[in-house]
């Protein structure tokens, strides 16, 4: 295996855990690339985040012949409300109650400190043993330049108690054509008040709150092209500034 700075691991096996389970996968065998996600509870953030992300892209990756499935922790219900207010193609995302799949692919199962998954999921959330997570709370608020502007200047954001807002309202606290401050914040605010409003929903069982996931791009031959194991929360991507940066070349 190699891997370069960004984290991208290359020309490695695919795990063997994986191939079992996308063998019993109708339109995802073998022939064709195929991307991945073992996302986490269908209510939290990177897993809104994530799949809102991908969505204005399904077009250029069914264009690259890449097919997509998702695997996140939740039931039937949170399913069909995640992919209604995500945009996400219910038949491309499954849910399981328990994340077998997630630990057999060794992927972060989160801080075990303390009693109960929520004392370690708050740890979390104040950083510990989730790097990266504070600053990527920070980005949120104060904008970044090396990433997409995210709200239209003639799209409307209702997001939790604040009133809508005029995405033209951004562009007074920096400009255009980049992520300004506030707006990822306000975007992620959105989702929280989603979640909040529809938590047992989203979230019927809180033992695996502080699971983390991952992602897995397989070529034809089940060559793995590129995987990354979510570290903390905030964290589904190597590069947030530019969440599918790892798609690159191969949507050229």
């Amino acid at each position: 295996m190699t891997s370069n700075q960004a984290g991208i691991s290359v020309a490695s096996q695919l795990p063997e855990g994986l191939l079992r389970y996308l063998k019993g996968v109708v339109g995802m065998g073998r022939g064709q690339r195929r991307l991945v996600l073992l996302l986490s509870q269908l209510g939290d953030f990177d897993s809104l985040e994530y799949a809102q992300a991908l969505v204005p892209v399904l077009p250029q990756l069914g264009a690259a012949g890449i097919a997509i499935f998702a695997i996140a922790i939740g039931e039937e219900a949170g399913r069909q409300r995640f992919c209604a207010f995500t945009g996400f193609p219910l038949e491309r995302l499954v849910v399981t109650q328990e994340p077998t799949l997630h630990r057999a692919l060794g992927l972060y199962a989160g801080l075990t400190l303390m009693g109960g998954p929520w004392p370690n999921l708050l740890l979390m959330c104040a950083g510990v043993g989730s790097p990266g997570t504070l600053a990527e709370v920070l980005r949120g608020y104060t904008g970044d330049r090396q990433a997409a502007q995210l709200i239209a200047d003639d799209e409307t954001v209702q997001a939790g108690p604040l009133p809508p807002i005029q995405g033209s309202f951004f562009s007074l606290a920096g400009g255009k054509g980049f992520q300004r401050p506030f707006e990822l914040a306000t975007l992620r605010l959105r989702n929280m008040a989603e979640v909040m409003a529809n938590w047992r929903t989203y979230v019927p069982s809180d033992t695996f709150l502080t699971q983390r996931g991952g992602t897995f791009l397989l070529d034809a031959d089940d060559t793995l092209l590129y995987s990354y194991k979510d570290r903390g929360i905030l964290g589904f991507s190597a590069t947030m500034a530019r969440p599918l940066s790892f798609l690159d070349p191969y949507l050229a």
